[in-house]
């Protein structure tokens, strides 16, 4: 009789959940999954993946027929049409490329003529009066050019080549000062002092000039070379091929000062 009662008495265990523990777990379940319904597939997703897979439209070629494309003119045409424009317009882009390569080819060939010819006629001076008359010819002729004029910085060796040469403690070099201390050409239309100790009596016709500085051990000067032209040596124009152009001038003057001492 007491074991039943015992038996009785022993309660059968069973997990009941709290009810704030429920709501959590269906409060966590629903945000899960609207989490999940926003997760989309995008544009960039279609485009990343078919940049890893090259060959989708190879394997899926029936899908070409139903794509189409809008263009600028807001006519649809077919994807085969659109890869045909890029093509195009791609083929036209290569083309001006090359185009542009070629006249960047044409224009080192010509600026090979012209040092060319310009080495000619210096080697061709066998005094100072003739490389300003040579450098005169082969810079109208060759590059365009309606002035040149050099100066030396020195006293001269002779007295009828006092156009060439001008002394070192002349006034007439302080229109000049900036391009004697920074060794730098500079180009563009020159002040009225510059023009009249440059191109003298011409002064008023020289409209665009290069007035390039030669500064070497032996030898210390200006070349000017001027244009009635105003856009012909414009401020903005590269001084590469003007700095060359002066060091082959002065290594000529240098070997005729130094022959006729």
């Amino acid at each position: 009789m007491s074991e039943e009662i015992k038996t009785k008495k022993i309660a059968v265990s069973r997990t009941v959940k709290p009810k704030k523990m429920v709501g959590k777990i269906t409060k966590s379940k629903a945000i899960k999954a609207k989490t999940e319904k926003k997760i989309e597939i995008t544009a960039t997703h279609v485009t990343n993946y078919l940049k890893s897979h090259p060959d989708f439209f190879i394997e899926h070629a029936h899908l070409l027929e139903h794509l189409s494309i809008p263009n600028s003119s807001g006519v649809t045409v077919s994807l085969i049409s659109k890869q045909l424009d890029l093509f195009r317009s791609r083929s036209q882009e290569m083309e001006n490329q090359l185009i542009e390569l070629i006249e960047i080819a044409r224009g080192n060939d010509t600026c090979v003529t012209r040092m060319h010819k310009l080495n000619l006629a210096l080697l061709d001076a066998t005094t100072l009066e003739d490389v300003v008359t040579n450098l005169n010819i082969v810079l109208s002729e060759y590059f365009l050019t309606d002035f040149v004029t050099i100066r030396l910085i020195q006293s001269p060796p002779e007295p009828n080549l006092n156009k060439i040469f001008v002394e070192q403690d002349s006034k007439e070099l302080k229109p000049f000062a900036e391009e004697l201390r920074t060794g730098k050409p500079s180009c563009g239309k020159p002040t009225p002092t510059q023009a009249r100790m440059l191109f003298g009596f011409q002064a008023n016709e020289v409209k665009s000039c290069a007035i390039v500085p030669m500064l070497f051990t032996e030898l210390e000067g200006l070349l000017a070379i001027g244009s009635r032209d105003e856009n012909r040596f414009s401020t903005n124009m590269g001084h590469l091929f003007l700095t060359q152009m002066s060091e082959v001038i002065a290594t000529r003057l240098i070997t005729l000062l130094q022959q006729s001492k």
